[in-house]
């Protein structure tokens, strides 16, 4: 989760993606790279993740997925709740979740300036919703690899670390995304090479679901990422003095 600008598509996508085409600082989606429709301004309450790259990649997929109406759409760790507000002006009816109160409050202003009917949760991910199944789950997770074994429950990094492997929620998801799922249901995530995207497909395949690796994209290091090089490089997770990270998108079918 790294703010990096002038990113670059990798072989096989449509193009590069400009700066213009990267979130703007007033937490605008523009109106660029196939243009998804812009989900409008949203509120970032302090210490809740700012909508960026990884962000954007989402919006795009969920579009070419073809979220829209009759769709019955998950968002966890919806953070500022711009991934639901995308998919609710998509159509889509919209639950969001976030184990965040800052998160949640961000969220709910969100969606209720936008006024589009978007249910706001609080809670530990799919915890929050028992039993509960839907067409399409979409989720921009923590994904940073950190040092330290405990997740922090406070302040901005709760928005991005996730353990000394990057993979502390996502393996969470992984294991619980088959049963969120109605039949023929869609998964998207978003997740950085740095937390083995290589692992997501396996443990998602394991689980019974068609997975593919839909978009990869280059960005720079952000700030937190560029903090931890040195360690990233200890632990094996980072090759020689490269600064720059990649980001993928991965697409889950329930068969």
């Amino acid at each position: 989760m790294n703010g990096g600008r002038g990113v670059r598509l990798s072989e096989g996508e449509d193009g590069p993606v400009t700066p213009e085409a990267l979130l703007d600082t007033s937490g605008r989606f523009p109106a660029a790279v196939g243009s998804a429709p812009r989900p409008g301004r949203v509120v970032r309450l302090p210490g809740v993740y700012r909508p960026q790259t990884d962000t954007l990649l989402l919006a795009l997929a969920m579009r070419r997925e073809g979220i829209g109406p009759g769709t019955d759409l998950l968002d966890l760790c919806t953070g500022t709740g711009a991934l639901a507000l995308h998919a609710a002006r998509l159509g889509a009816r919209v639950t969001a979740v976030d184990i965040s109160r800052r998160a949640v409050m961000s969220a709910r202003l969100t969606t209720a300036l936008a006024r589009l009917p978007v249910t706001v949760r609080r809670g530990d991910l799919l915890r929050a919703l028992p039993g509960r199944t839907f067409d399409a789950v979409v989720s921009n997770p923590p994904y940073v690899p950190a040092p330290g074994l405990t997740l922090p429950r406070y302040g901005p990094g709760r928005s991005w670390d996730a353990g000394p492997d990057g993979r502390a929620i996502l393996d969470r998801i992984c294991d619980d995304a088959f049963a969120a799922l109605r039949p023929g249901g869609l998964l998207l995530l978003v997740q950085s090479g740095l937390s083995r995207p290589e692992e997501t497909v396996g443990r998602l395949s394991a689980a019974g679901l068609d997975v593919c690796v839909t978009d990869r994209v280059t960005i720079p290091f952000g700030p937190v990422t560029r903090r931890r090089a040195a360690w990233l490089r200890d632990r094996g997770l980072l090759r020689d003095r490269l600064d720059r990270e990649e980001l993928v998108v991965i697409r889950g079918r329930k068969k």
